[in-house]
């Protein structure tokens, strides 16, 4: 059962994309210097159907892509919710996964995402933005993942349109 920790709409995650990215709580990965060790409990409400469509209701004409941050605990449920997020906003959001795992669990379907994020974090190693992460950022295309990782590399310091 996932459920549901909190969520937000962030900016960062995917390029280019406004998200509602919602925190799913039993993390089962434990690493060192995780930014969210709250995670690890396993609290909140419960991620039904009856929650994802108020979250859509909510917030589905403001971002346009879904979210799931963390769910490792039972990726068959993020992946049905997944497909649940498509159906509910009839194909218009795009959907997205954050795992912590180094691997998609077997029998994952890449084509019910648009993006996947795999790669428990490693501290000496850094998140998505060092360019020496073992962490990689997919961008799912008839279910090939792509590795978009380095866009997150860039420096806008000295950016001009």
């Amino acid at each position: 059962m996932l459920r549901l920790a909190s969520y937000d709409i962030v900016f960062q995650e995917i390029p280019g994309e406004v998200t509602l990215a919602v925190n799913l709580s039993n993390c089962p990965n434990s690493c060192k210097g995780c930014h969210s060790p709250h995670l690890r409990e396993d609290k909140g409400e419960v991620l039904d159907e009856k929650m994802l469509a108020a979250l859509l209701k909510a917030y589905g004409d403001t971002v346009g892509c879904f979210c799931f941050m963390g769910g490792d605990a039972a990726p068959e449920e993020v992946e049905r919710s997944a497909v649940l997020v498509r159906r509910l906003s009839a194909g218009r959001l795009k959907t997205a996964w954050y795992s912590g795992k180094d691997e998609l669990a077997p029998g994952i379907r890449t084509e019910n995402f648009d993006y996947i994020k795999i790669g428990a974090y490693r501290e000496e190693l850094g998140g998505l933005s060092s360019s020496t992460t073992n962490q990689r950022l997919y961008k799912v295309e008839n279910g090939v993942l792509h590795d978009i990782t380095p866009v997150f590399w860039r420096d806008w310091r000295n950016f001009a349109p």
